[in-house]
């Protein structure tokens, strides 16, 4: 894939990048080095200032920041101005917290003083995906950077803007130079990059063969990773749950991002005895999202952001389709410029078919209807992925048995998933390893040191 900002509501081309050589990734490689071995020594009081500025940055630059996402990849603007808005949260988090995250642990035993240190690992290179650019780089530049450690990104080709964008932030905010850096290189260069020693770690959010080949490369370099992969999320409304509450959360938990989101909710499994009425209102939802310039506020839906994201969902539903699914509303590409796709209902696709656990990276809603809890449960976990769940109900007892129960990272009971600073973000299975967010998030990478002193 080229480097470069197309226009995913018109594909009209906005600039291209000429791509790095070895010899720019080289003296890249050496600054990030270099850097490390003084900015490690920095306080965290010195850390702090600094990220708290990058939060000012984005906060008072939001508006321009946000119309560089949407021409990148087509989110809306107002989730766009949303997402900044987080990403300045997070900056805030890490900058108030870390300093307690990462003191030192005294432990009594027989010697005269023991602890554990958390120190940092030193360059960490971030594969980062294309559907939130702002945010998942910075939910990885936060923590690294406050825990001492200097980053390295290699954004996904079509956000390239956003990824040079970042990094002036950064830099800006007061950060040396070497300790965040962008590499505008395809992903071709990246098992090469996990080669060189002097990067110590690795993360990656995006597709599971993305994650299985970073793995792969970090394995023969015996290098720590952390891998945030795809999603297939249950959203579970059993026959206590505020059915209203429930609809009104399921159209913006499916339609999150497009629809191009790990964590959006994407199949719905609903109790036969209230099945009728959730359809009902989920289909009224459904067709009343306005799909349009992401640009405008009125606009519910805007594009995909690329024509063969497009061109692999469809797909996807006529499988479904074939398999014996009935399509509700939606179903085809619209017509015209940009990569428009509508809201879709599909139901009855058999739940034991190959389709039906497939993450749909789009617009589409798969409806499953269920006799009972027991069943709701077993196909919330007949899933390859194990990312995040809601489900919702009034019922105690229920609630306990959906959160001891299903198989994922994260579990949210009469709400939408959704990742939160303070609270650790990551799946199982085969939607990956490892914590972002939080107090985990921060200790991923960092050496958690023994100290023994007689």
């Amino acid at each position: 894939m080229a480097i470069a900002t197309i226009n995913p509501a018109t594909g009209e081309t906005l600039k291209t990048f000429e791509p790095l050589n070895d010899t720019e990734i080289a003296a890249k490689l050496d600054l990030a080095g270099e850097t490390y071995h003084q900015y490690r020594h920095t306080s965290f009081q010195e850390r702090s200032l600094k990220l708290t500025k990058a939060a000012e940055i984005l906060e008072q630059e939001k508006a321009d920041f946000a119309n560089l996402m949407t021409l990148e990849m087509g989110k809306t603007k107002k989730s766009a101005i949303a997402e900044v808005e987080k990403c300045a949260a997070v900056c805030r988090y890490y900058a108030e917290h870390a300093a307690n995250f990462l003191a030192d642990i005294y432990v009594k035993t027989d010697a005269s003083h023991s602890c554990v240190k958390y120190q940092p690992l030193g360059v960490i290179l971030a594969v980062m995906p294309w559907n939130f650019p702002f945010w998942q780089v910075f939910r990885f530049a936060a923590p690294a950077l406050m825990a001492g450690n200097v980053g390295l990104l290699k954004h996904a080709s079509n956000v390239p803007q956003c990824a040079l964008a970042i990094e002036d932030i950064i830099h800006r905010a007061g950060f040396p130079q070497g300790a965040f850096q962008t590499l505008l290189i395809g992903a071709a260069k990246v098992a090469n990059l996990m080669a060189d020693d002097r990067i110590k770690a690795a993360t990656l959010t995006g597709s599971e063969p993305a994650g299985a080949s970073l793995a792969q490369a970090a394995g023969k370099q015996i290098k720590k990773v952390v891998l945030e992969l795809g999603g297939s999320d249950p959203f579970i409304v059993l026959e206590s749950a505020d059915i209203e509450a429930a609809v009104a959360t399921a159209t913006t938990a499916r339609m999150l991002n497009n629809g191009q989101s790990c964590i959006a909710a994407k199949r719905f499994i609903v109790i036969e005895a209230i099945a009728d009425k959730f359809e009902k209102l989920l289909l009224e939802k459904f067709i009343a999202l306005k799909v349009g310039d992401p640009m405008l506020p009125e606009t519910d839906l805007g594009p995909l952001a690329t024509p063969d994201i497009l061109q692999d969902l469809d797909q996807q539903v006529q499988t479904a389709v074939n398999s014996g699914g009935k399509i509700l509303t939606g179903g085809q590409p619209l017509s015209g410029s940009g990569n428009f796709y509508p809201a879709t209902i599909i139901r009855d696709v058999p739940q034991d078919s190959a389709i039906a656990k497939d993450e749909f990276f789009g617009p589409v809603a798969l409806l499953f209807r269920v006799p009972d809890i027991d069943a709701a449960i077993k196909l919330a976990n007949d899933s390859p992925f194990g990312l995040g769940a809601s489900a919702w109900t009034a019922n105690a007892e229920e609630k306990q048995r959906l959160i001891e129960e299903i198989e994922a990272g994260g579990v949210f009971i009469n709400g939408m998933v959704k990742s939160d600073p303070r609270l650790p973000f990551g799946g199982i299975k085969r939607s990956g390893y490892g914590r972002e967010l939080s107090i985990q998030g921060i200790h991923e990478f960092v050496n958690v040191k023994t100290v023994w002193v007689k």
